[in-house]
């Protein structure tokens, strides 16, 4: 009997092509040097980084241009014909035109704005590096953890074949109940395991969702994006850390603020200062109280000199300024004090963890072997009939506990591993090399 033509089956052929076609797509990997530059264009703390770099273009402008003549330009007419005269003249349009000449104090604000100028390009160069060194950990971490996942899922498997064969031990009286309970426990604790792997992935996706900007589900990690990591140690040379000099200029800019509120309670100020009038008759009666009448046109120019004899009010700002000044440097001392102990802290930690990564290889190994071992074993008792001495048999579920403990002594190699990674880039950072690791990843 021929079989009759189904008009589904081509659209499953294509429905399935098309699934096969997309799949890869939706599974694309991200490399570690993409997601560092999204990062660092779509951070928050990049973006106020910025914002604080424009305040400080505008602040230092702001103090320069006071040397620029402001004009301002004024017009009204009465709302009723005037009675009387006021004694201002009866101006339709007045422009006024002001510019500081001289002031000692204007000298130090204008540095100060200077110097919080480089200290904002300073910060957002720190915050960069800050967001890049988050992206880096959350990316290499979510890697680790993903391999971690896949080992966890195996264990899990062979958890399930280890109940299944202490269930048929224990029906047929070879091990006893407390055996296949035990079985049990290891695949329960094993899927607990797996469980906590699956939230911590989501959550690292999510943190380097927020920081670049990406849908979660769409970053895959690429572990052959990431570099090696340079071994680099605490007795090496030192570059200064953008945030410590940050500081350093932020409170050398505000001891400059300080310095120019003091002088200006006593140093005096010289400004120039134009005015233009155009006279009106239009609804006022003004002429009619001078002997002569007044021109339409008029231009006043001059330099007033302003003297200050007693002025508390600036001498108060200046004891405010002096205060934030004296706490900006204490705090820049603070950051690199920190600093200092960031550095020792890692640098004592570093060769611990290397051993710690080295050992956790090294048992990965001897696992590794022995998983072999019993392999080889159960190999040979499966021919144990041609042997001349019979050897004790291979427990069957000892290939499975040989299993999961190599399963299990891979994911502490890669713990370890991981805790290396992160000390290392939190040490390159410590010391001002951030930027020997982004050189790193764009060669990548």
């Amino acid at each position: 009997m021929r079989n009759q033509h189904n008009p589904l089956k081509g659209w499953t052929f294509i429905l399935l092509g098309t699934a096969l076609a997309v799949a890869p797509m939706l599974s694309a990997q991200v490399s570690l040097t993409t997601v560092v530059d999204m990062a660092q264009r779509n951070s928050s703390a990049v973006k106020l980084a910025e914002a604080e770099v424009s305040k400080a273009q505008a602040a230092l402008s702001e103090t320069k241009d006071v040397y620029l003549p402001s004009l301002v330009i004024d017009s009204g007419l009465p709302a009723t014909p005037s009675i009387g005269f006021s004694g201002v003249p009866p101006s339709i349009v007045t422009g006024t035109m002001q510019s500081m000449v001289f002031s000692l104090p204007q000298m130090s604000y204008i540095k100060a704005a200077r110097n919080g100028l480089q200290a904002a390009n300073l910060g957002l160069k720190n915050a960069r590096e800050q967001v890049a060194l988050d992206a880096s950990s959350a990316y290499i971490e979510l890697d680790t953890v993903e391999h971690e996942l896949e080992a966890a899922h195996q264990q899990e498997a062979l958890a399930q074949r280890l109940v299944t064969i202490e269930q048929e031990r224990a029906e047929a009286g070879v091990d006893p109940l407390s055996d296949l309970l035990q079985a049990r426990l290891t695949a329960a604790q094993l899927k607990l395991k797996r469980m906590h792997l699956e939230t911590r992935a989501a959550t690292l996706s999510k943190q380097l969702a927020t920081l670049t900007g990406m849908p979660a589900e769409s970053i895959t990690p690429d572990h052959a994006s990431i570099p090696e990591i340079p071994q680099i140690k605490a007795g090496e040379s030192r570059v200064a850390l953008a945030g410590i000099e940050s500081a350093q200029l932020l409170a050398l800019s505000k001891q400059r603020t300080a310095s120019g509120d003091a002088r200006r309670s006593y140093i005096p100020q010289i400004n120039f200062s134009a005015q233009y009038n155009r006279d009106t008759k239009i609804l006022n009666n003004a002429y009619n109280y001078f002997r002569r009448p007044l021109k339409s046109d008029n231009l006043s120019t001059g330099f007033s000199v302003h003297l200050p004899l007693f002025d508390l009010t600036h001498r108060a700002k200046g004891r405010e300024s002096a205060a934030e000044a004296l706490r900006a440097k204490v705090e820049a001392e603070q950051a690199e004090r920190q600093n200092e102990v960031l550095v020792a802290s890692l640098s004592g930690s570093l060769n611990e963890l290397d051993t710690m990564a080295e050992i956790a290889s090294l048992k990965q190994q001897i696992a590794s072997e022995q998983l072999q071992a019993v392999l080889t074993q159960l190999e040979l008792d499966n021919g144990a009939g041609t042997a001349t001495v019979a050897q004790p048999q291979t427990a069957p579920k000892a290939e499975q506990l040989a299993r999961i403990d190599e399963r299990q002594k891979f994911e502490d190699a890669q713990d370890a591993a991981l805790e290396l990674a992160k000390a290392r880039l939190g040490l390159l950072r410590a010391l001002g090399h951030m930027q020997d690791w982004l050189n790193e990843l764009h060669a990548k």
